[in-house]
């Protein structure tokens, strides 16, 4: 053997030593965007084996949390979301509708948890609610949990006193994505600005309850900004509880319809990261699995995906049935529940 080959040899087994290792670290808040990158650069296998590995360390790998969404009030928002069908500045065929009876709120409840749900979120086109709204939806909130099931709303942006009001209903968990990097983010939203989704998040913190907050992937954004979206969620003074992985549904009519395919690859890629950055977190898939094949999301549970939305809709665009997410999960060992 010659000595270049001795010496490659060497390193290769450095590295396998290295995979090897129990990954065992303490939970981090102060990623550097370089360490991130670094992440992302991996090969792919080492990427994914290190994220197992972590995965495996914190949470049943065999297990995956159902939730389901239900839009309460669709369509009508005045903000300029450039993914969004449920802006009213862009056309998209999508009928607005008023806010849901909490009576039918609470029946679509009820049929989530007899399809295996465990956790019901309920979601409103709003840039944020209007106090007299409150009350209806403060009873959507009490009426979901008199079911046994964990309850989230994503509602916009919030004040004290809404905050104070949705705590008190006993909500479980409030979602606002930050939907990508600060640097990217004005180049899809301008009506509302990071920073207030920060505001709104620490608001939520503050009232004591838990946190989901994830992104968009395929919106044009680069690895930086990928990298960039994930420190941000992982810096936080406590991780998300939850964090959704979303892939970009492009919808006719909204300006980022004609967006470039994302690469399958380059989703797990982030799934997997984010797992490593967030090892207590539930990572979630979320929109666009109907664009996934069954071979990419089995990529995404051993990557770390511990969390999907489940049924035919997410809002206002298609999610795959339920019936075929349970015969996914029968193949490859995964049972659903609450994620331990």
């Amino acid at each position: 053997m010659s000595t270049t080959q001795a010496s490659t040899r060497q390193i290769t087994d450095s590295e396998s030593s290295e995979l090897s290792s129990p990954f065992t670290h303490q939970l981090r808040h102060d990623w550097a965007l370089a360490e991130i990158e670094a992440l992302f650069a991996l090969p792919f296998n080492d990427l994914l084996f290190k994220a197992h590995t972590i995965h495996r360390q914190h949470f049943d790998v065999n297990q995956v949390q159902i939730s389901t969404l239900l839009s309460i009030k669709t369509g009508g928002c005045s903000e300029d979301c450039g993914y969004c069908p449920q802006s009213a500045r862009y056309d998209t065929d999508l009928k607005a509708e008023k806010l849901m009876s909490v009576g039918d709120v609470v029946q679509a409840a009820q049929q989530a948890k007899q399809q295996g749900a465990s956790r019901f979120c309920m979601g409103a086109a709003w840039r944020e609610p209007n106090d007299r709204d409150m009350t209806q939806i403060v009873n959507m909130v009490e009426g979901v949990k008199s079911l046994g099931m964990e309850t989230c709303m994503t509602l916009g942006m919030l004040t004290d006193q809404q905050t104070s009001q949705l705590k008190q209903a006993g909500l479980d968990y409030y979602n606002h994505n930050l939907d990508s990097s600060e640097e990217f983010y004005a180049q899809v939203i301008s009506t509302r600005t990071y920073q207030d989704r920060l505001d709104t998040l620490q608001r939520v913190r503050d009232a004591g309850m838990n946190v989901c907050s994830g992104g968009i992937l395929g919106m044009g954004e680069n690895v930086r900004d990928r990298a960039g979206l994930l420190q941000t969620l992982a810096n936080l003074p406590k991780h998300p509880e939850s964090v959704p992985i979303n892939l970009l549904v492009q919808v006719e009519g909204t300006p980022l319809a004609e967006s470039k395919q994302l690469d399958p690859l380059d989703f797990v890629r982030t799934l997997a990261v984010a797992r490593i950055l967030m090892p207590e977190s539930r990572v979630r898939l979320s929109a666009g699995r109907t664009d996934m094949s069954d071979e990419m999301q089995a990529l995404c549970f051993f990557a770390g995906a511990n969390s999907v939305f489940y049924g035919e809709k997410l809002l206002t665009t298609d999610n795959p049935e339920a019936n075929q997410d349970l015969q996914l999960f029968d193949r490859l060992g995964i049972r659903t529940g609450t994620v331990e």
